[in-house]
């Protein structure tokens, strides 16, 4: 539910000059892999992506692609490391927002468009919100666990 939310943040009406919105649905199911990696299945990513996709006005399938590589990729990583830290699980996901970001411009923007600035400065909040979302999706899981 905590990615649907994620998701549906892109629906609110922000008026903004340049849109700086971090993808918030990306960042809570990253969070949810690298935190509790057995709260979602390894499928989760496909219909989640298919969902933001639908609410966030991208071309239909490249969050179902983008965040499914994501998922595998993680998987890999895991392999691996066995054994992490918070510092590394901020990089690996630093290493996936700037990966889903940066394919979302190619497959939804021309090449020529302008919008490099605008994809840095999302891409660094959205990285800096890793914390915070870590927090939340930590205090989630351990009052689900509680019940």
């Amino acid at each position: 539910m905590t990615v649907v939310a994620g998701s549906l943040v892109t629906i609110v009406p922000v008026i903004a000059t340049v849109p700086i919105l971090p993808p918030f649905g990306l960042l809570m199911l990253l969070t949810w892999r690298l935190l509790a990696r057995f709260a979602l299945r390894p499928w989760a990513a496909a219909p989640l992506g298919f969902l933001d996709d639908l609410l966030s006005g991208q071309p239909l399938g490249s969050a179902v692609l983008l965040w499914s590589l994501c998922y595998m990729a993680i998987d890999l990583i895991e392999r691996r490391m066995i054994l992490r830290d918070f510092w590394q699980d901020w990089l690996i996901a630093s290493g996936a927002i700037l990966f889903c970001l940066a394919g979302g411009r190619v497959l939804a923007l021309p090449v020529g468009a302008p919008v490099d600035g605008a994809l840095l400065v999302q891409a660094g909040s959205t990285i800096l919100l890793f914390p915070l979302a870590a927090r939340l999706v930590a205090w989630i899981d351990r009052k689900r666990g509680l019940a």
